[in-house]
């Protein structure tokens, strides 16, 4: 401790007698020490990039190739001055050989021990023999456990040991078990295992396939694709129905569009179409020779019209001879008498004439050679639709509908014409491609769709807008009622009001009428009257309105007629 204060001491002695400039140089050297430490750490602690295939890869295009489909597993690849493709670390650079193996993306040329981290030992051969397998197989299950589809894997590579001759040399042979994650298909997929089996070849050297077996934790060989023609024929079954179901919906959809178009789709609300397809593919050769069809039968007539040649002649030869003599008779045997009689023994001998034809007819046969690769073919192709008829309202003579005995709507049926039929089945015909000939079959029905609970909602709907409009109806009327109760009650009202005003004007006239008489009387007796204060600011009221009445009679006379309006 004391050792640090007296250095403490020191460094602040010796500072305060440094110069501004050999502090500044201090302080630069100390920043320019933590920047460079700084550096050196950042440097080491970045992960360092591992190559995905050791050799570098000089063809562009089978190089981008390579990238773009590890960026599509989300991994980022970068590739060096080398051309050698890194990625982050060892475990995703095992996945993406596995996916490089299984999709034969290995660029041609490429060493294939490259593609596996190897270590050399310049040890005895013996060890080197063993080390160099086990090294192989344990990268080979490393690539396989990277897999997505595989949980763990075990790997055992037999490599016997080398022989003389070629006839005695044992063959090189593994023997893989996985065990898939659950829910992959590994075990179904056929281009999954075969991935497998390739990178093996590529790993093992003079390792083929038939010396190659993959099985699952349940010891069921998936490697056996001899014994999968059966589940390959099935699923070759499947994929053929698929398309042709995929086509007959095409098909189904395209032809009920057009019908819904035209005849809307309350009306077409089903098609069923069947398409019979020869799925088969074959290379046919055929040599065609008569009897030939030399003109085919007419589609849609009802009898057969075709003109068949059953044989063609290739040679014809005709020959004819005509004699005329006596020709030669023979006598017998030399030294015996002949039989010829005396009278024609002189004509014996004789030499006659010959003519002779011969015709010769060689026609060229027609042969025809050919030899067609038969891809999927429509056999047969049939379709059957039903169309409803229309239906419309009966009508009575105010434009209403009319009501049947059981207080429903009555309706009228209108069926298709036999034309409107005959047009669509032509229609239905062009669209399919219909050829009589394969047994094509197109027909439309025009059967009358159970419109039930359809005529029933309309019934129901109908009925209710009766009743509402009855009900506003009704209650219109009653509204009217009302109104004009109210107006009558109004006039009335004022009526009474008026009555009652007038009365009690006349009678304040009255009134006042007799008080001025008595007042009058009054004075003319010589009589002291004393008037009260109400009497006499009424008094003063009045004179008040007088005056302004004959000062402003316009203006009084329009408050008049603004109080009459009120009431």
């Amino acid at each position: 401790m004391d050792w640090f204060k007296k250095l403490i001491a020191q460094i602040t002695a010796l500072w305060g007698k440094w110069s501004m400039v050999q502090r500044i140089v201090l302080v630069g050297i100390v920043a320019a020490a933590i920047l460079g430490i700084g550096a050196v750490v950042s440097v080491s602690a970045s992960p360092a990039m591992v190559p995905v295939i050791d050799a570098p890869i000089r063809d562009e295009a089978a190089r981008d190739r390579i990238v773009t489909r590890i960026n599509q597993e989300g991994v980022r690849a970068t590739v060096n001055a080398a051309g050698i493709i890194q990625v982050q670390d060892e475990k995703t650079a095992q996945k993406m050989r596995g996916i490089l193996i299984r999709e034969d993306m290995i660029p041609s040329g490429t060493d294939p021990w490259a593609i596996f981290d190897r270590e050399r030992w310049t040890i005895t051969d013996f060890e080197r023999n063993v080390n160099l397998r086990r090294s192989i197989t344990l990268m080979v299950e490393n690539h396989i456990m990277a897999l997505d589809d595989v949980d763990r894997a075990n790997v055992a590579i037999v490599m016997p040991q080398e022989r003389l001759f070629a006839s005695e040399q044992d063959p090189v042979t593994a023997s893989v078990l996985i065990v898939p994650k659950p829910g992959s298909d590994i075990t179904q997929n056929r281009k999954k295992i075969e991935g497998i089996q390739k990178l093996l070849k590529y790993a093992i050297e003079g390792l083929k396939d038939d010396n190659i077996v993959i099985t699952d934790q349940t010891g069921m060989i998936l490697n056996d694709f001899a014994g999968m023609a059966e589940m390959d024929r099935l699923s070759r079954i499947e994929r053929e129905t698929r398309m042709v179901r995929q086509l007959e919906a095409q098909y189904r959809a395209k032809i009920l569009g057009s019908l819904q178009h035209t005849f809307t789709s309350d009306r077409v609300r089903d098609l069923d179409i069947k398409i019979d397809m020869d799925m088969s593919q074959r290379t046919v050769s055929t040599t065609e020779f008569f009897p030939f069809v030399e003109r085919a039968r007419t589609p849609g007539l009802p009898y057969d019209d075709s003109v068949i040649h059953t044989s063609v002649t290739r040679s014809y030869s005709t020959s004819t001879t005509s004699w005329e003599g006596t020709g030669f008779n023979p006598e017998g045997p030399p030294g015996v008498e002949g039989q010829t009689p005396p009278v024609m023994r002189d004509m014996s001998n004789l030499y006659g004439s010959v003519s002779q034809e011969t015709k010769t007819v060689n026609e060229e046969i027609n042969t025809r050679v050919s030899q067609e690769e038969k891809s999927p073919t429509i056999d047969r192709v049939t379709v059957s639709v039903n169309i409803d008829g229309t239906w419309r309202m009966r009508r009575d003579a105010k434009g209403g509908p009319t009501l049947g005995e059981d207080g429903s709507i009555e309706r009228i049926y209108s069926p298709m014409s036999p034309e409107d039929i005959r047009q669509t089945q032509i229609m239905i015909q062009n669209a399919i491609g219909y050829n009589a000939i394969r047994g094509d079959s197109v027909t439309v029905h025009n059967i009358q769709f159970d419109r039930t609970k359809q005529f029933h909602d309309e019934d129901d709907a109908y009925f209710r807008q009766k009743q509402f409009q009855t009900a506003i109806v009704i209650v219109l009327i009653g509204l009217a009622v009302l109104l004009f109760g109210f107006v009558v009650f109004r006039i009335v009202s004022q009526a009474i009001e008026r009555k009652r005003r007038l009365e009690a004007e006349e009678r304040a006239r009255r009134e006042e009428a007799l008080r001025q008489q008595a007042l009058m009387q009054a004075e003319e007796d010589g009589m002291d009257v004393s008037i009260s204060v109400e009497e006499r600011t009424r008094m003063e009221l009045m004179e008040s309105v007088a005056t302004m009445a004959r000062e402003h009679p316009e203006d009084v006379a329009q408050l008049i007629r603004t109080w009459i309006l009120e009431e």
